[in-house]
């Protein structure tokens, strides 16, 4: 997600935010920043009227403007890698109209309203959470393999490695191409897409994990038809750059509740349930509150993470359509790591 504020915000919040979805987990993340009563700003197609467009209506044409809709519902789309923003036309031609806003990566939107905290910190998970700059992908086939860093404009390669060639590389040389590729991801930090046609690819992985464990778990396969840069276009374009951005998500999610189940298991320094939690951001020991993202909108549940956030906790919202939010539902919605246990 790129983000920039058009300007400081105001002391109670309020202001506007420039906004750019990179990839369907920014969608997600939109889908919880827009609600009721907030106006959004983007370039759409609109039939705009000039002064003798009455008389040729068969000739009208839609032109780019830019309009503002009062936001009355959003609708997360995944399947289609879509956000829709309904509302009414506040600013631009056809005030007073109903628009839908179609959002999709890579279209850049401004969002004008009070910025709550919580807000603000999903805001620059987002941000910090984009998989372009700290994602690496390698193109492995049978005698070469090639290292390409994911930037912003596009696939910056790192490495070529060469030994042996695809119809004759004998089992030494693959083992060779194998250790100097381990060699180059020492280098690297972040997530590695190993991507490539046939059964090369997997043959490293398994190496990997014999070698190198810790770098083997930061792997994602991809399949590909093409090898080399081709291999590295193809997997962007069936989307692995969205999988392992929900991948890194997924894991934090996961870690976090794992957490809070084991504290319940041990009778330890842990809450859950609204009164618990409550009780125990008044208490000043929360040190890390865990809220559902459906629970997140209402008015009490925001009172009590502000207050938590003034205090010094952290904050993780959890997304409802994974398997570690569905387990805090369970939980009543929301739960809270302690600094120490709470008797009585």
């Amino acid at each position: 997600m790129k983000a920039t504020a058009a300007e400081p915000l105001k002391r109670d919040g309020f202001g506007e935010y420039k906004l750019m979805p990179e990839s369907l987990d920014d969608l997600w993340h939109l889908s919880h920043l827009i609600s009721w009563g907030n106006t959004v700003f983007a370039v759409t197609l609109r039939t705009v009227d000039g002064p003798n467009d009455k008389l040729r209506a068969e000739k009208l044409e839609k032109r780019p403007v830019r309009i503002g809709v009062k936001c009355e519902k959003v609708e997360f789309l995944p399947d289609a890698v879509r956000l829709r923003v309904f509302g009414v036309i506040v600013f631009g031609p056809d005030a007073g109209q109903h628009h839908t806003l179609n959002i999709e990566p890579g279209y850049e939107i401004s969002v004008v309203r009070q910025w709550k905290l919580v807000d603000l910190e999903r805001l620059d998970r987002a941000v910090a959470s984009s998989v372009h700059g700290v994602v690496h992908i390698a193109a492995v086939e049978d005698g070469e393999a090639e290292l390409y860093r994911i930037r912003q404009y596009g696939p910056e390669r790192v490495v070529t490695l060469t030994i042996g060639s695809g119809k004759t590389a004998e089992i030494d040389s693959r083992q060779s191409l194998f250790e100097e590729l381990l060699r180059a991801l020492a280098l690297v930090t972040g997530p590695v897409v190993v991507a490539g046609p046939g059964f090369v690819k997997e043959d490293f992985v398994k190496f990997a994990k014999t070698k190198a464990p810790e770098t083997a778990e930061r792997m994602l396969l991809a399949d590909t038809r093409r090898s080399g840069y081709g291999a590295v276009q193809e997997a962007i374009g069936n989307g692995v750059l969205a999988r392992v951005a929900e991948d890194l998500q997924l894991a934090r999610e996961v870690q976090v509740m794992d957490e809070v189940f084991l504290r319940i298991g041990q009778n330890g320094a842990v809450a859950y349930g609204a009164a618990e939690v409550r009780n125990a951001i008044d208490y000043g020991a929360a040190e890390t509150v865990v809220v559902a993202d459906t629970e997140i909108r209402g008015s009490r549940t925001a009172r009590m993470i502000e207050d938590a956030e003034r205090l010094g906790a952290g904050v993780v919202v959890l997304s409802t359509e994974f398997e570690p939010g569905k387990r805090l539902l369970g939980l009543g919605g929301v739960a809270a790591l302690l600094r120490y246990k709470i008797t009585g």
